[in-house]
């Protein structure tokens, strides 16, 4: 229950027991975008603590996939862009460089060449597509893969911080054994991705409630509604900045509402992207934990099979309590405002608590404005004459999620894993060095490393620098059509990390975890 000094009220879950799996690959959390870029893998081993510290594991069951292999990749992206994924190091980049600006990456863009980017990928997309697996088979009901939701991805090319699109991986292999999957985005930015991969299908209906003007990725208006048989199967929820919780709320259970009338979803995809939360680094949304995780109580209480899945969100330690609140929320568990105590517990100074309060920002989506968007777009449903059937056809094999091969020892890895599956390898790259990540760059005020970053030119962090000094998120935050500058707020903690996150010394994953082995056969195109 919460504390006596928090007015807050929490969200009463639904006492209908829903069998929940966790999927969680421990090395996830230690890659590195690189000094100064505001997406830090690290926010998944913060999130993954606190399900831990608060228990929540006791009551699911936890998975540690395997990766996706490149054939599972090669579903929606094209090859080229795999096999240049695979080559691509920080050492070589010099040799790829019409590739790089081809595929959108490079120091000038928001998508960055970090060691291990192709284990990176493979890794939460075998996550996502290990869940779909589950749900098709009836094996669970909600299946939670905070590491995937990249949803800006494309075929060919990397946009905005995504490389891989592991939710329209993850939709194919539900829509083998589904009629209609119903896709759900709530992150801040537009689900471009995937709406694009599915916007001439009405197999896939894809809403998703976002900032759009000057914002990146600049899609997502609302006169957007698919094309051919996809017409009206994509819906978009155009919002201004500082929306806050009763607002939101007055917009998503509607159009939710009426989408699951009209169109009869056999599966659901939630996309839970933290940057809409209030205090966000690059949001500008006004949510707090409640009015986020109403939406997500609000999707489970239709008893669907549901993936649910991460996304955005660049104040870490915000976004390991909107994770760690949601799963309770799956869980049907309520769980204190006090944070237990965990390696990161630093991060969470000064209250220490769970719940976040809105801040003042004037909230621009006005009454008229909000239902003005509503009466449009629930005319456009009305549109749709009944949910659509599928003809019957032989159901491909499902995917497998094999081992990648490690350059520098791959058969004694796969060894070792197999021999001690709840024990944890060092951190390391393509040359067997350990994977480093300096503390400061995880930390608010004077210990943010971001801002000394700028001042040596290594990178971007800081808000009152130039976009000239911003090479690695340049894209990201200042085109002028689809660019935002975000957010003054950082990620903080307002004492030393103590070598919590150096590799996994103190690693504290004690959760018996099961490898995914059910799945035996390879992926059909």
């Amino acid at each position: 229950m919460l504390s006596n000094n928090s007015s807050l009220t929490q969200i009463l879950p639904s006492q209908a027991k829903r069998r929940v799996s966790y999927y969680y690959q421990p090395d996830v959390g230690l890659y590195y975008y690189g000094p100064g870029h505001p997406m830090k893998p690290h926010r998944l081993r913060m999130t993954h603590q606190l399900i831990l510290s608060y228990g929540l594991y006791r009551k699911m069951e936890v998975y540690r996939p395997k990766p996706a292999t490149e054939r599972q990749l090669q579903r929606f992206h094209s090859e080229d862009y795999i096999d240049f994924l695979k080559k691509i190091s920080p050492d070589n980049i010099k040799t790829f460089s019409t590739l790089m600006q081809k595929y959108n990456m490079g120091e000038f863009t928001d998508c960055p060449v970090f060691d291990g980017i192709y284990e990176f990928v493979s890794t939460y997309s075998g996550c996502s597509i290990d869940g779909a697996v589950k749900l098709n088979h009836g094996l669970t009901d909600i299946a939670i893969n905070w590491s995937g939701g990249l949803h800006h991805a494309k075929k060919s090319e990397a946009s905005g911080f995504c490389y891989v699109n592991d939710i329209v991986l993850a939709i194919l292999e539900l829509l083998k054994y589904n009629p209609r999957v119903l896709y759900i985005d709530i992150d801040v930015h537009h689900g471009d991705g995937v709406e694009e991969a599915f916007y001439t299908t009405d197999r896939v209906m894809t809403v998703s409630f976002h900032k759009y003007g000057d914002f990146f990725p600049g899609t997502g208006d609302i006169k957007d509604v698919g094309a051919k048989a996809g017409k009206y199967y994509s819906v978009n929820v155009p919002l201004q900045d500082g929306i806050d919780d009763a607002s939101y709320e007055s917009v998503f259970k509607p159009v939710i509402d009426k989408v699951m009338e009209v169109y009869r979803p056999t599966a659901v995809v939630l996309q839970c992207g933290a940057d809409s939360l209030t205090g966000d680094r690059l949001g500008c949304f006004n949510l707090t934990l409640n009015g986020h995780a109403k939406c997500v109580e609000h999707v489970k209480s239709y008893n669907i099979p549901t993936l649910v899945l991460g996304g955005g969100g660049y104040t870490v330690r915000n976004v390991a309590r909107c994770w760690t609140y949601e799963t309770s929320v799956l869980l049907g568990i309520q769980i204190p405002n006090e944070l237990p105590f965990n390696d990161f517990y630093e991060y969470y100074s000064p209250d220490f608590k769970l719940h976040l309060n809105e801040s003042n920002a004037e909230n621009h989506n006005k009454k008229d404005y909000l239902d003005n968007i509503k009466s449009r777009i629930l005319q456009n449903l009305k549109n749709i004459q009944g949910a659509p059937s599928v003809q019957m056809h032989p159901i491909a094999p499902d995917a497998i999620t094999s081992m990648s091969k490690v350059s520098n020892g791959g058969n004694a890895i796969q060894e070792f894993e197999d021999k001690y599956p709840d024990k944890r390898l060092p951190g390391i790259n393509k040359d067997g060095g350990e994977l480093v990540i300096k503390q400061e760059e995880l930390y608010e005020n004077d210990q943010d490393n971001d801002k000394n970053n700028m001042n040596n030119n290594e990178g971007g962090g800081d808000d009152d620098e130039p976009d000239s000094k911003r090479p690695r998120v340049r894209q990201y935050l200042t085109s002028p059509k689809s660019r935002h500058t975000g957010s003054s707020e950082e990620d903080k903690g307002n004492s030393d990390n103590n070598n919590n996150d150096q590799g996994v010394k103190n690693d504290p994953d004690t959760v018996s975890v099961k490898n995914e082995e059910e799945n035996t056969m390879d992926v059909s195109d």
